[in-house]
């Protein structure tokens, strides 16, 4: 079966092309700067990557780009696209009506669009773009793949806020939790590369990215996670601010003569290593201007570290003990260092980083001494993957 996977933003599209039988990757790309100028990425295995500029004022049209490229004669994956026998679509916020990947239709649309608020940003964009597919191959049946999916099985005790509860009650604020496709990914893959039981386990994932949140799983369900009602909370971040305290917001609208739109901005866009940095939110960057002396860079690189560091202790304790901690997305695959300042923390969990092993980027690969008590590893993310399986799951 060929699942094409859709993970549509407000100005951008990426997308994949996978045989589910194989999970072999056929084509893959994205569409960027929809509705501006336009631009489509396409490649098919095996081959280079072919960049073209043509206009996509909407969604409708980048996707229909997408198909054409799909099926093009010359570096097409396919014939026609009635070899796209199902398409899989990453929608962010699922609020509480969706614990798990649903088959679309048009009451589960109606269901989406009324989580609209609890993601202005995504789930709208999200939506456009499921539309779009649905005009373009009304026969073929698709999914909708949540980001809070996996985290609805916290308990009231942590997803709960201390507000009071009629907020809770009328607009559903609460703690959701995001990235929960690569949680969930991850997750069961660290389970099955240290051959451990998923349904008798204590697993810790970071997800360490430009947006990072990490999830305390047991017995392979989520019991706690890092962001909130929106992906603003936890972590410091690329440009977001994470775990403040509420009252800075104030305090800085005075001083900065700021309304809320401008706080939210600030804590969103201008925060987290970029913000302490002053220089980037790439690690590659902090990374490089810490080695050429920027105690900036070096503060936002240990600022960020001690987060996780103590998120994962205080994930350890809502486990009650762990057996293995993974380190996934951009920064927890490719930053030895992050890894390495992380790691320090945790020695009283009995681990030692192998500091050769830890050299490694971007691979399955255990971190962790023979000896350390607790496993530590590389457990690469996949999230075009994971929605691929749901996909299949739901249609077959």
């Amino acid at each position: 079966m060929n699942v094409l996977v859709i993970n549509c933003g407000s100005s951008s599209l990426k997308y994949q092309l996978i045989n589910s039988d194989t999970e072999e990757v056929l084509a893959k790309g994205l569409c960027e700067r929809i509705g501006i100028d336009g631009s489509l990425t396409y490649q098919k295995a095996g081959l280079d990557k072919e960049v073209t500029t043509p206009a996509m004022p909407t969604h409708k049209e980048a996707i229909q780009l997408v198909l054409d490229a799909l099926t093009n004669d010359k570096t097409g994956a396919i014939k026609d696209l009635s070899e796209v026998d199902a398409v899989g679509h990453r929608i962010v916020h699922g609020g509480e009506k969706f614990a798990s990947s649903a088959i679309i239709d048009d009451e589960m649309l109606k269901a989406v669009e009324e989580c609209n608020d609890l993601a202005p940003l995504h789930n709208p964009a999200n939506l456009i773009g499921i539309n779009a597919c649905k005009e373009l191959m009304p026969n073929v049946p698709m999914v909708g793949v949540f980001d809070t999916a996996f985290h609805q099985t916290m308990p009231e005790k942590a997803y709960l806020y201390g507000l009071p509860y009629e907020y809770y009650e009328k607009y559903k604020v609460r703690r959701y939790g995001f990235h929960g496709t690569s949680h969930s990914f991850v997750s069961k893959h660290i389970a099955e590369f240290l051959n451990m039981d998923i349904n008798n386990s204590k697993i810790i994932v970071a997800h360490l990215g430009n947006g990072a949140s990490i999830s305390a799983v047991l017995n392979g369900k989520c019991i706690d996670t890092s962001m909130g009602l929106t992906p603003l909370e936890g972590l410091v971040m690329g440009t977001r601010s994470g775990d403040i305290d509420p009252a800075i917001m104030e305090f800085i609208a005075n001083k900065e003569g700021l309304d809320i739109a401008g706080v939210m901005n600030v804590l969103n866009k201008k925060s987290g290593v970029q913000g302490i940095s002053k220089v980037s939110s790439d690690f590659r960057d902090l990374e490089e201007g810490m080695n050429d002396g920027n105690k900036l860079c070096e503060a936002a690189i240990e600022v960020f570290s001690y987060r996780v560091a103590k998120y994962i202790g205080s994930y350890v304790a809502a486990l009650n003990g762990v057996d293995a901690i993974a380190f996934t997305a951009g920064i927890g695959e490719n930053a030895p260092l992050v890894r390495k300042k992380v790691v320090s923390y945790l020695g009283y969990l009995g681990i030692t980083l192998d500091e050769e092993a830890n050299g490694n980027r971007g691979k399955d690969l255990v971190i962790s001494t023979p000896d350390s008590k607790v496993k530590v590893a590389i457990i690469p993310t996949n999230e075009e993957l994971a929605i691929a399986r749901e996909t299949v799951a739901l249609v077959k």
